[in-house]
């Protein structure tokens, strides 16, 4: 299943709005970007591919007196998921199962929990 990057994109920002407001909310200082395959650097090593990245501190391991400045980054690959999804309306489930696999990693939540939970 393909689509242009316009539509991706699109497909981003309505599962960005489809977050709860009580995460959504506190999603400060992070900037979701998307590219159409990650990096050799970003895949650290790993096998096969990656849909999504988060890059950044998690809210739980920061601190009050050495703040950022910096926005963490969640970068949603379309290539892999383009490739995965069977038609669009699976690509838009993806894509939002995706964003917020890597919006929990952004609270701190880790892929072992987020297996737990569905979401790994």
């Amino acid at each position: 299943m393909n689509v242009s990057r316009h539509r991706f994109r699109e497909l981003v920002a309505e599962a960005i709005d489809s977050l709860p407001e009580e995460f959504a909310s506190r999603l400060d200082n992070v900037a979701v970007l998307v590219e159409d395959w990650p990096t050799e650097e970003q895949l650290h090593g790993v096998k096969g591919t990656l849909l999504g990245l988060y890059e950044g501190v998690p809210q739980t391991a920061r601190s009050f007196l050495a703040p950022s400045g910096l926005p963490d980054r969640i970068t949603v690959f379309r290539g892999p998921l383009c490739e995965r999804a069977i038609d669009e309306q699976d690509l838009a489930h993806q894509v939002r199962v995706t964003i917020v696999h890597e919006v929990a990693h952004h609270f701190g939540i880790g892929d072992a929990r987020l297996r737990e939970l569905g979401w790994g």
